[in-house]
């Protein structure tokens, strides 16, 4: 099951980003427009959490299967780097909430600030390199107006639904008594919302206490 909805995220966020780059217009007054751009950085978002499932083997018991799975969709995000980004979830789920959790902060609680270092930590030169060939290559073949638009943006906006809901809220300082033992708070239990808002993630004191449950089974936890 996990392979196969893998799947349908990651052949639906390629189809759906071809039929935006070829079919829908760049017009600042159309509101189909916009409506495509929160689409597809909503797909953008579940091929990360489909990586974030790859990591901890939730995908495929097959680990070659289950880790090509957390690569390709690793890859398609934003050229990321899976084993670096596995390395560094490890320590995320070891040491939550803390100075040696690469996804924590400890000099701010401004949301901004603390995206762009979190940001920093996961960007790299190659990365760079790989989004620029690819931008490059979409340009002779789609407008550059519409890779901006339903490539760019939406990976950019997809970052902060990512950080916000599945980093920022469930981390975030205080540490109060309600989000031990794993420095992680939990939002109200509303299954649509939380499908909505990042794919169940914000049930994210579940997701410490059962990281190996795939995200479309997080919802039997709350």
């Amino acid at each position: 099951m996990g392979i196969i909805i893998s799947l349908i995220i990651m052949l639906t966020w390629g189809a759906h980003l071809y039929y935006s780059l070829s079919s829908v217009p760049v017009s600042f007054k159309d509101p189909f427009m916009y409506l495509n751009i929160l689409i597809q950085a909503y797909l953008y978002t579940g091929l990360f959490i489909t990586a974030h499932d790859a990591m901890h083997g939730s995908i495929s018991p097959d680990k070659k299967i289950n880790d090509l799975t957390g690569k390709i969709s690793a890859f398609l995000f934003a050229g990321l780097s899976y084993k670096k980004l596995l390395r560094n979830h490890r320590d995320h789920h070891t040491y939550p909430g803390t100075g040696k959790d690469p996804d924590y902060y400890t000099g701010s609680r401004n949301f901004f600030v603390w995206w762009f270092v979190f940001m920093s930590r996961y960007i790299s030169v190659l990365q760079l390199i790989i989004m620029a060939v690819i931008f490059n290559v979409l340009k002779i073949y789609f407008p550059e107006s519409s890779i901006w638009t339903y490539l760019v943006i939406p990976a950019f906006l997809s970052t902060l639904q990512l950080f916000y809901f599945g980093t920022y809220l469930p981390h975030r300082q205080p540490h109060t008594h309600d989000m031990q033992p794993h420095n992680a708070r939990t939002q109200k239990r509303n299954h649509f919302f939380a499908m909505i808002s990042c794919y169940f993630f914000g049930y994210h004191s579940e997701h410490h206490s059962s990281p190996k449950t795939p995200w479309w089974k997080m919802y039997t936890l709350k």
